[in-house]
């Protein structure tokens, strides 16, 4: 080996080993103006902070954000996920303290697999045999992801209307399908949260309301088959926050935001995110706040508003 380039390598790794360790401490420090963990349970996501973030790996990326102060993630993709990578992020989140929020399980945008047991929609007959051996696949997939992750909750959204049958059926045919899930999932301790969307975002979905999804966990009866408050989507749709928490809070359980208009983080729109999450802690939620939204600047120094945002929004 020629000594001479072996020594450039090895000062070479030296030097860029070295500054990415300072960059990344610095980084932090630029744009945090706290460290200590929140008080709410915000938990970012990889779309999040990608300014200061450029170039790190994803276990680098979680180390940041607990330096920044959260103690937890969501990843809607992790599911889909390499397994050695899914393995790496849990060992890291682990090793942190870190906790594991939802991820994605069936979300379903092109059918009317749970309002009309069609996976199909180019024709007319339905498919109840099909549609239930994608249940039980889509649940099993999900169980492994969550024991390598250590995750307790994945999100389900129930595809479309089928707009060739009366709401009172589609109902049924809804409940039907995720009692069937649910069996699954209720033997790993794993609960499904259903997630309402907005019409003008997502148009044509069965699942709109928190009105809605309440009477569906309720015909469910499952503890592993919830609600996920998404007050972005609910602002939009049916407004009246607080109201709608509480009238629905024993099939809540998980909670996800972004500000109106917009969806991006909280002090950006129309609501009151300080007043909701005090209501959220007085209540007793010390659950998940996932941060399911864009930012408003996406340079470091909006990386630096996002969580000066999050740390005004936070309980006293």
């Amino acid at each position: 080996m020629d000594r001479r380039n072996f020594a450039k390598t090895a000062v070479a790794a030296t030097v860029t080993a070295f500054s990415a360790k300072n960059i990344m401490a610095a980084d932090v420090s630029d744009i945090a103006k706290s460290t200590e963990a929140y008080k709410c349970k915000f938990y970012p996501n990889f779309g999040h902070l990608k300014a200061s973030t450029k170039g790190m790996s994803l276990v680098d990326k979680l180390k940041f954000f607990y330096d920044c102060g959260f103690r937890g993630l969501e990843d809607n993709g992790m599911q889909k996920r390499p397994i050695e990578e899914q393995n790496a992020i849990a060992k890291t989140m682990e090793k942190l303290g870190m906790e594991m929020g939802v991820f994605c399980s069936w979300t379903e945008w092109k059918s009317a697999a749970f309002s009309g047991n069609r996976l199909d929609m180019s024709k007319r007959s339905t498919d109840k045999a099909a549609v239930r051996e994608r249940i039980k696949k889509e649940a099993e997939s999900a169980i492994e992801t969550a024991k390598r992750v250590n995750a307790k909750w994945c999100t389900v959204v129930p595809g479309l209307e089928d707009p060739r049958l009366e709401p009172e059926y589609q109902f049924a045919n809804v409940v039907d399908n995720l009692k069937y899930y649910a069996e699954f999932l209720e033997k790993a301790g794993l609960i499904m949260v259903l997630e309402p969307l907005n019409i003008k975002n997502h148009p044509g979905l069965y699942l709109k309301r928190i009105p809605q999804a309440y009477a569906i966990c309720k015909a469910v009866n499952s503890p592993s088959c919830k609600i996920l408050d998404d007050l972005y989507h609910q602002q939009v749709t049916e407004g009246n926050l607080i109201e709608n928490i509480d009238t629905a809070w024993s099939e809540i359980a998980y909670i996800q935001v972004g500000d109106v208009p917009g969806r991006k983080e909280p002090t950006t729109g129309e609501i009151n995110y300080k007043n909701v999450f005090k209501h959220l802690w007085d209540k007793g939620y010390k659950g998940v706040i996932g941060m399911e939204h864009g930012q408003s600047d996406t340079t470091k120094a909006g990386d630096a508003k996002l969580l000066a945002a999050y740390r005004s929004v936070d309980v006293d």
